[in-house]
């Protein structure tokens, strides 16, 4: 059998008319679909109109082709919705979801023990949210009001600030608590007047030392006869050094970043093929040096410098963090790569913004770190070590050396190497200050 091809060109050289328009050309006017007669007028447009509406046209379709690009790289999240009839629910005999108490119908509300939902207030998640912030209702600004004096005296009014139920403790100041709370409510819920009442307060201003008698009477300071005096949070004490180094990035926002880590600590920990890759370190100092609230926390290898500081893991919710003080806290202060960067360039500073004397220099740096010039002895203390670091850099440049390459910034090739070593060990000395990491 010879096959055989047939060519149709057409008389006109233009291209024939697409089967689809064709078809709706063939058809009734009052019956074609609203699609059809578009793409008839789009062709009819396209073969016999102006030049302009084909680049129109064409704009058109690039402007479409940007739109679907943009939403498509954009991504998508779940919310959720009430539905438009509720779900039935029941209570569940022994806590197991396939086995509901069918006479037992739970309906949405708020626990009679907090006074249940006004009537006016819809029985939703709006509902909740309303009563939640109601002036009515004083137990969010009462949680609120106590985790921020939690913050700032180390203790809240009541302690257990994770539990104002009926196993959390009593607050030690139950009107003060209360006055704060309307006070918080009638504001607008203004955090900075909130704050601002507590540390302008006589109780907030009062010295921190601690005497025998005070001891006595009132070791864990919960009467509030001192001020307060705690161990800062990791994330705080990181902050400060970069603050006091001059290095901390202030920019608010963004992705999170990858500063400082134990090299290979990732894969040591997660060694499965393919469930984790290698730390993905930092190099820009926009992202270097940025507050610690903007980290990377991998839940299962957190970041060691925070967890020596008490950080949580994140594996469930912590309100209340522990406090403890290690000699392995020490040891991360003066050598971490972090805190050894930072006291560098601490050093920097005290060379550069105080006078060529030494004890002015050494002056600075102490107001840097604990915002107080030093005692006599204090002073005299820091010139000896100067003095030592000085002399052991001088007869072993390749330890200053060593120093000085610690960290992603270089250091300041213009200061003799060993001095800027030698105001480096002291300066990681002020970062290592109890004063330094503890609110006093």
């Amino acid at each position: 059998t010879i096959g055989h091809f047939r060519f149709s060109i057409p008389a006109n050289g233009q291209n024939p008319v697409p089967a689809d328009i064709a078809k709706t050309m063939t058809t009734d006017p009052s019956k074609r679909i609203p699609s059809a007669q578009n793409a008839l007028a789009a062709y009819l447009a396209a073969r016999f109109g102006p030049p302009s509406f084909s680049e129109a046209d064409a704009e058109l379709t690039k402007l479409r082709g940007q739109l679907a690009s943009a939403t498509s790289s954009t991504p998508e999240t779940m919310i959720l919705t009430e539905l438009p009839i509720p779900r039935a629910t029941h209570v569940l005999r022994r806590g197991e979801y396939d086995k509901p108490i069918q006479n037992r119908p739970v309906e949405p509300n708020i626990p009679k023990s907090l006074g249940g939902l006004p009537i006016n207030l819809p029985t939703n998640r709006l509902g909740l949210a309303q009563w939640l912030v109601s002036p009515d209702n004083p137990l969010t600004a009462r949680v609120t009001v106590n985790r921020f004096w939690s913050q700032i005296f180390g203790t809240g009014i009541v302690k257990t600030i994770e539990d104002f139920g009926a196993q959390g403790e009593f607050p030690s100041h139950p009107e003060l608590l209360d006055w704060l709370a309307v006070g918080f409510i009638e504001s607008g819920w203004d955090v900075k007047q909130l704050i601002r009442a507590i540390v302008t307060s006589g109780t907030y201003r009062q010295n921190s030392n601690i005497t025998p008698e005070s001891y006595a009477q009132d070791p864990y300071n919960r009467l509030l006869a001192r001020g307060p005096n705690f161990r800062l949070d990791a994330e705080v004490i990181r902050d400060s050094a970069l603050f006091a180094s001059g290095l901390l990035d202030n920019s608010i926002g963004g992705p999170s970043v990858y500063p400082y880590h134990p090299e290979g600590l990732w894969l040591e920990i997660n060694n499965r093929p393919g469930y984790s890759g290698p730390y993905p370190h930092s190099k820009d100092p926009a992202e270097l040096y940025r507050r610690s609230m903007y980290t990377f926390w991998k839940r299962t290898v957190a970041p060691p410098s925070m967890a020596t500081f008490d950080a949580p893991e994140r594996e469930y919710c912590v309100v209340r963090r522990s406090r403890t003080n290690t000699p392995l806290q020490a040891l991360a202060l003066l050598h971490d790569p972090q805190f050894i960067e930072t006291a560098r360039r601490l050093a920097e500073r005290m060379i550069h913004e105080a006078a060529a004397d030494p004890a002015a220099r050494i002056t600075r740096g102490f107001e840097l770190c604990t915002s107080r010039t030093p005692t006599p002895r204090e002073l005299s203390l820091l010139q000896q070590a100067l003095l030592e670091s000085a002399e052991r850099y001088k007869t072993d440049p390749d330890a200053a050396a060593k120093l000085l390459t610690v960290g992603e910034s270089p250091h300041d090739t213009r200061i003799n190497p060993a001095e800027l070593a030698a105001y480096s060990d002291l300066a990681r000395m002020m970062l290592n200050l109890s004063e330094f990491v503890t609110k006093d």
